[in-house]
C-alpha cells in the first residue's frame, strides 16, 4: 500500500497541474470501490474549479470552488494517471477507458485525470470543506510526521507507559499519520532501535534520535519518488526508487550496510506484517 513518500509524489504531480482548473465533464464507470462512491459525484465535479491540492496521512484532498473538498485514497493499488495537454505537451486523442479505469475527469485545459485501480481498495468522498477534519477517515489521525506538531517531546508523550512494540506505537494512525511498515523498518534501523522493543521503554534519548531519523528517512523517500513496489507510479507514469537504497527492508539475510558492522538483516512477523532490522545495530 503507497505510503506518505508515495501518496506526497502524486500530490507534487498533480498539484501544478489541476490547480486553478476548472473539470468540465466527470465519468463515474462504477456504483464505488472500497465503499459507495458519494450521490451525485459527477454532478458534484463537473463545472467546479480545483482551488487547492492537498495532503493528509495518505490521503489526497482536493478543496473545490464549491465549497467541497475531494478525498482520494489509492489503497493497494490505485494510480491516478494525466493524460492530454500538459504544460509543454500537445493534446493528443482521448482513449477508451480501461478495464480499471474507474473515474475519468477532464479538465477545461485539456488534462486528463484517470484514476485506475486492479484491486478496487481505493475509495473516493466528497465532503464540506470546512468540516473535512471532521471526516470519519481523518479524524482521528495524529499529527503528520513532518509537521510541526510531531516532535521528541510529543512522541515522548505518546510512548510513556506503552507496552506494545514500538513498530506497532509508530504504525497506530492516532499516534502519528502516514507512516507504514517500509519507511518505519527503515526510520528504525536508522535510529538503532529494535521494532521488538517495547515502546514506553524506550528512553527519552533514543527517541530524541527517532524522530528526526522518520524525517530524514520520508524526505528522502519524497526526493526519490517513492518506492516502486507492486503497483506504484508517480502521476507521470514514472517509477520511483527509493527502494534501491533500502537499508533494511526486504533484505532478509544480507548483510548489514553500516560500516564496522558484521550482522546480517533479520526478518520478524509482528502483526502479520513483516519487520527487518538489524540485530546487531538495532537494540
Amino acid at each position: 500500500m503507497p505510503e506518505l513518500p508515495e501518496v506526497e509524489t502524486v500530490l507534487r504531480g498533480l498539484r501544478g497541474i489541476v490547480t486553478g482548473r476548472r473539470m468540465i465533464s466527470a465519468m463515474i464507470m462504477r456504483e464505488g470501490l472500497r465503499w459507495p462512491f458519494p450521490d451525485r459525484m459527477a454532478e458534484r465535479l463537473e463545472g467546479k474549479t480545483v482551488e487547492r491540492m492537498r495532503r493528509r496521512s495518505k490521503y489526497i484532498l482536493a478543496d473545490l470552488s464549491s465549497g467541497e473538498t475531494l478525498l482520494v485514497h489509492l489503497g493497494m493499488s490505485g494510480r491516478i494517471l494525466v493524460s492530454g495537454n500538459r504544460p509543454g505537451e500537445s493534446r493528443h486523442g482521448r482513449a477508451t477507458p480501461g478495464k480499471h479505469d474507474h473515474v475519468v475527469i477532464d479538465f477545461e485545459s485539456g488534462v486528463r485525470i484517470t484514476y485506475n485501480d486492479p484491486r478496487r481498495f481505493g475509495s473516493m468522498d466528497l465532503m464540506a470543506s470546512d468540516r473535512a477534519s471532521l471526516h470519519p477517515l481523518l479524524a482521528m489521525l495524529g499529527p503528520e510526521p513532518l509537521g510541526n506538531g510531531f516532535s521528541q517531546e510529543y512522541l515522548c508523550e505518546m510512548l510513556e507507559g506503552r507496552r506494545s512494540p514500538i513498530k506497532s506505537a509508530l504504525l497506530d494512525q492516532r499516534i502519528v499519520a502516514g507512516l507504514g511498515n517500509i519507511y518505519v523498518s527503515e526510520a528504525l534501523f536508522r535510529s538503532g532501535i529494535s521494532p521488538a522493543r517495547q515502546a514506553g521503554a524506550i528512553s527519552r534519548r533514543r527517541i530524541g534520535r527517532l524522530v528526526p531519523a522518520i524525517r530524514e528517512v520520508l524526505r528522502d523517500a519524497i526526493a526519490a519518488g517513492g518506492s516502486s513496489l507492486r503497483d506504484f507510479r508517480g502521476a507521470d507514469g514514472e517509477l520511483g526508487y527509493f527502494q534501491h537504497g533500502f537499508d533494511v527492508y526486504g533484505r532478509e539475510g544480507e548483510e548489514c550496510r553500516n560500516t564496522g558492522c558484521s550482522g546480517s538483516i533479520r526478518r520478524i512477523t509482528q502483526s502479520g506484517r513483516s519487520s527487518y532490522y538489524c540485530p546487531q545495530c538495532q537494540r
